[in-house]
């Protein structure tokens, strides 16, 4: 007697009653009933085309339902001192290197080059050669001028320091039209350290971004950690810490991470 594939024929089926000699019926199990009609609507399914039934659903977890998991929070990079307040509206605000935004804002508001120690400047006075001279920013970031005396202009640019001496000069020569100019760069050092191949101060008579500072030491080594590198920065009795992701560079983002240097700011490069 042939049995079809879609599972046992009824006399299949009616034998499964009999399990003893002597033909005395006995009551099939649990897993024995349920296979044919299993067998039956499965076939009936197939031969029907519903192909579109979404098996996996019958195992899939209820985390998968759910849909993809919310993105973890990005963590927030604040500089070195930050106060309680500037670290709230960091998050509030979803910074990711508050650092960085804010060397880029310094770099807007104010790009004119910094004086500062071993820097050379020629002041002069309209119609008045007794005031023209020449001086050098001492190490400790003042000058002394004709008049003036001494005046402290390390961190200020030519036009602040021309406005300071134009109004101290005010009241022995009114109307002083008074000219500042930067003849030598000397004072603009910045540091390269950490797994770079040549560390070191780097003296140029220019501003330098990141990629420039890291170029001139050489690279760095195989074993450096490209996304952690740091640029120290001091700003009075405060120390800013701005990160750069090499890495992100590379591929053509965040390049507002190549912020310019200031002198005295150091490449961390870990």
């Amino acid at each position: 007697m042939k049995s079809s594939c879609l599972g046992p024929s009824v006399n299949e089926a009616a034998a499964v009653q009999v399990g003893r000699p002597g033909g005395v019926p006995v009551k099939a199990r649990w897993w024995q009933r349920l296979a044919a009609p299993a067998a039956a609507v499965l076939a009936a399914a197939l031969l029907a085309g519903c192909s579109a039934i979404d098996l996996g659903s019958l195992w899939r977890s209820p985390a998968a339902e759910a849909g993809p998991a919310a993105a973890a929070p990005r963590p927030v990079t604040l500089p070195w001192g930050a106060t309680p307040a500037e670290a709230q509206a960091a998050a509030q605000a979803g910074t990711v290197a508050p650092g960085v935004a804010a060397a880029r804002a310094a770099e807007a508001r104010d790009p004119a080059y910094r004086i500062g120690p071993e820097d050379g400047l020629e002041i002069a006075v309209w119609k008045d050669d007794s005031l023209k001279s020449t001086v050098l920013v001492r190490p400790d970031g003042g000058i002394s001028f004709p008049l003036v005396g001494e005046l402290p202009v390390a961190g200020l640019t030519a036009t602040q320091v021309r406005e300071e001496i134009a109004t101290r000069l005010r009241r022995f020569v009114p109307d002083a039209e008074v000219t500042v100019s930067v003849v030598r760069v000397a004072s603009y050092r910045v540091y390269v350290t950490g797994r770079v191949n040549r560390p070191g101060e780097f003296a140029v008579g220019r501003t330098l971004d990141v990629l420039q500072a890291l170029s001139l030491a050489g690279g760095m080594t195989p074993f450096a950690d490209e996304s952690e590198i740091r640029i120290i920065r001091r700003e009075g009795a405060r120390q800013l810490s701005i990160p750069f992701d090499y890495r992100q560079l590379r591929k053509g983002q965040g390049l507002a991470q190549n912020i310019l240097l200031r002198s005295g700011d150091v490449v961390l490069v870990p």
